[in-house]
């Protein structure tokens, strides 16, 4: 999966970070993958992510919303557009996702803050995650 990844938690901080990684793509001629994560609990034992029954259900509302954010901010943008956007909706953990996905991309892009309660915090815990580990270059986009 070449190209640009968005991460996004369907915040009101979601837009901008959307905006700014179609916009890049249609600049490169790349493709944008929109990542969205429903953070699932680990399991006391292993620490690895535990899937809940009734999850799929879950994912699909998480989907449908990331969803319709991309449409919202595509049709806002106009043109050039990017090769193709594809929207991805996975249970895990949401910083251990987008450095997976960081391995095969060109680019990542994340919010500053997104969902948590520390609204003072200049960096969100995510992001920083994402960019001390991830296997390309990061852009922080602040809202």
């Amino acid at each position: 999966m070449s190209g640009i990844i968005a991460g996004i938690d369907g915040s009101a901080h979601s837009s901008p970070v959307l905006e700014w990684a179609i916009k890049e793509a249609a600049l490169r001629n790349a493709t944008v993958t929109v990542i969205t994560v429903d953070n699932v609990p680990a399991n006391p034992w292993t620490g690895n992510p535990t899937v809940l029954a009734g999850e799929t259900a879950e994912l699909e509302r998480i989907s449908t919303i990331a969803e319709e954010l991309t449409q919202k901010v595509t049709s806002q943008i106009g043109e050039p557009r990017p090769q193709s956007i594809t929207v991805r909706a996975v249970a895990g953990y949401p910083a251990q996702e987008l450095i997976d996905a960081s391995q095969n991309a060109d680019l990542v892009v994340v919010g500053s803050r997104g969902a948590g309660g520390f609204a003072r915090l200049l960096l969100g815990s995510v992001s920083s995650q994402v960019m001390q580990h991830a296997h390309c270059p990061v852009v922080v986009v602040h809202s």
